[in-house]
């Protein structure tokens, strides 16, 4: 080998490495960009997702799904029409297609042990994707918002909206609660009750449908079963018509998410309520299109917004340490007992989207593109 050879050689080596030293140094979301850089060898993953009837479900599933494959894993996606039997039976097939990791996303948490069983004996490991898998010591792992201060956020936004600190009031209240079988629903009920309920004591906040829980734990009754908007819509439709006559107005409406908020918007606007000094605050949870396009109308006061791509690219890195054989990252081993263990968790922070936010946080972060809201 001649001397102007070598050189060339020990040049392209050097170039080389110092490519590998930038690539593993880069730490761009995965759900951002697509992919993470890195390639992860042994990766064959089985994605288990909801419904394809909320917008966040779609991204959620889709984003997850391309960084993964970007990364070089195998990946099955599957969405399971808010179906339980469904969401077992494509589990199931995941586990005997040989998906070693499962990220679930389940519909109701309480149903998924028997089939987790099967993946623990196929050694596969469990991910928890934004909802808790309860009954079962087979989950390895929940990635999830902190989803207590959700509702706190929106209780707090009420708090201050309408003066509550101050002592004024009183004012006609309409809480709703999640889906009864979604483990969140009731850590996003709590947060908010947990704000609000001093002040339904304290005759600051009435409810005149009557329906408001005497404790966290009766969240469930007034649930919307699975989150479905026509169903928030029915509900609301119903307390109007019964327990609105003459001039009451409803001042303030806690939805817990997006999907129950459009059903809300949807019975208030049927009742002749218009956007406006009497319009009522609405709280609303995930920053769905037509919901920022709602705020930006004045049809919703707020939403909390959880950024899925953060949510994605945590697992993500998941499933790289466990495809490496390495710790896996969490920064909660306390708060998420299912019943048979308290799971490992991750929790990423939640923030709220007014109309002045919509531009920065939504749109300049690449959330959403202004087009998709009518900007």
């Amino acid at each position: 080998m001649t001397t102007t050879t070598t050189k060339r050689l020990l040049a392209v080596l050097a170039t080389s490495a110092v490519a590998l030293s930038l690539a593993a140094c880069s730490s761009s979301p995965a759900t951002t960009d697509g992919a993470s850089g890195d390639a992860i060898k042994d990766c064959n993953v089985g994605i288990s997702m909801p419904t394809r009837s909320l917008e966040r479900w779609i991204n959620d599933g889709e984003q997850l799904q391309k960084a993964l494959e970007d990364a070089g894993c195998t990946v099955d996606l599957q969405y399971a029409d808010n179906k339980t039997d469904q969401q077992i039976s494509q589990i199931q097939n995941q586990v005997a297609g040989g998906s070693k990791i499962l990220v679930i996303a389940a519909i109701d948490g309480k149903v998924l042990a028997p089939v987790l069983d099967e993946a623990k004996k196929q050694k596969a490991t469990v991910i928890a994707y934004d909802r808790l898998i309860n009954g079962t010591d087979n989950v390895d792992y929940y990635a999830t918002f902190d989803n207590y201060k959700v509702g706190t956020l929106q209780g707090q936004y009420i708090e201050t909206q309408l003066g509550l600190k101050d002592g004024k009031g009183p004012f006609n209240l309409e809480p709703f609660a999640g889906s009864p079988d979604d483990n969140n629903a009731k850590f996003f009920f709590s947060g908010a009750w947990d704000v609000l309920q001093p002040y339904v004591e304290k005759g600051q906040l009435v409810v005149p449908s009557g329906k408001a829980p005497k404790s966290d734990d009766d969240w469930a009754s007034i649930g919307i079963q699975g989150w479905a908007s026509d169903k928030a819509q029915a509900e609301m439709d119903n307390r109007l018509s019964s327990f609105y006559t003459g001039d009451q107005k409803v001042n303030v409406v806690l939805s817990p998410n997006d999907s129950l908020a459009i059903g809300i918007e949807a019975s208030l606007k049927s009742a002749g309520y218009a956007p406006g000094s009497s319009y009522p605050i609405i709280t609303g949870q995930d920053a769905d299109k037509a919901n920022v396009k709602a705020i930006l109308d004045g049809e919703q006061s707020m939403t909390v917004w959880k950024d899925t791509r953060a949510l994605g690219d945590r697992v993500f890195q998941m499933i790289k340490s466990i495809a490496a054989g390495d710790e896996v990252e969490v920064n909660d081993t306390k708060t998420y007992d299912n019943g048979n263990k308290v799971v490992p968790s991750y929790l990423l922070d939640p923030e709220v989207v007014v109309k002045d936010d919509v531009q920065t946080k939504l749109i300049d972060s690449g959330f959403l593109k202004a087009s998709d809201v009518g900007l």
